[in-house]
């Protein structure tokens, strides 16, 4: 079966499937391009308040295909070296892309995998998931911004432990790590995204998207600039229509109709 990426509208939520059961939805080229286009899609689709991304078949992602990247070794470097780029643009277009993306995962996250759920601003993992950095067994190095995540939320000796030794984490660990947002009972992380998603429509759009947007600087600014950053989106929020929305609602005692 050839891997696909699978599109699904739940109410205000777009809901992304990784799709090749048989590989454990090994990413592929085209699943990233794929992803790439409905992300750009659901950018500009003002019914779409969030995004889900979860895999088929009672897994998240085993990361690169083996056979795929054993062929490569026969062909040029930069055939594989544009899989990468094109799948660093799929990480891209998730950390930038202004509403919230959650991952739901089941099973299996290894390698790329394990990269693309951490890219994820939410994470949502069956209590039975296993987080795996595999790259090392078949000597490799991480792609997809896995150890740039990894080495900005924990100590270095412990993310180079998960990364060198690639031994399975466990989705309570990770939670205990701060990389998991929630932990639930097995075949009920998609149900459970669903819902923080639920919750997340119905916030201000643009409120969420400055939240994101200020969250990512911070790690590279200094407080004074960031400061700066801060003003500036609350005055732009302040002015926006969802604020006096927001405001009259408060004072009206009632539940808010964000736009």
């Amino acid at each position: 079966m050839t891997a696909e990426l699978k599109t699904e509208r739940r109410a205000a939520t777009l809901v992304l499937t990784l799709s090749d059961p048989a590989s454990r939805n090994a990413l592929a080229p085209s699943i990233s391009s794929a992803a790439i286009e409905a992300l750009n899609v659901a950018e500009s689709d003002p019914e779409v308040r969030c995004v889900v991304l979860t895999g088929d078949g009672g897994h998240f992602s085993s990361g690169g295909n083996l056979n795929r990247l054993a062929s490569n070794r026969r062909a040029d470097p930069q055939v594989q070296s544009q899989h990468i780029e094109l799948f660093h643009q799929f990480i891209e277009a998730i950390r930038t892309h202004p509403k919230p993306v959650i991952a739901a995962v089941e099973g299996s996250a290894a390698g790329g995998g394990f990269s693309l759920a951490l890219a994820c601003d939410l994470v949502v993992a069956a209590e039975d998931a296993r987080f795996s950095m595999a790259y090392g067994r078949v000597a490799l190095s991480p792609d997809g911004g896995g150890s740039w995540h990894l080495a900005q939320a924990l100590p270095r000796s412990l993310a180079l432990q998960i990364i060198m030794l690639g031994d399975a984490v466990s989705a309570r660990r990770l939670e205990a790590f701060g990389l998991v947002n929630q932990v639930t009972d097995a075949g009920q992380a998609l149900n459970e995204a669903l819902r923080m998603a639920g919750r997340l429509a119905g916030c201000a759009p643009n409120a969420l998207a400055s939240a994101k947007e200020l969250v990512d600087r911070a790690r590279g600014q200094t407080l004074s600039t960031h400061l700066g950053d801060e003003r500036n989106h609350f005055v732009q929020n302040l002015f926006h229509a969802n604020a006096e929305e927001g405001l009259q609602a408060f004072f009206e005692k009632r539940a808010p109709q964000f736009r």
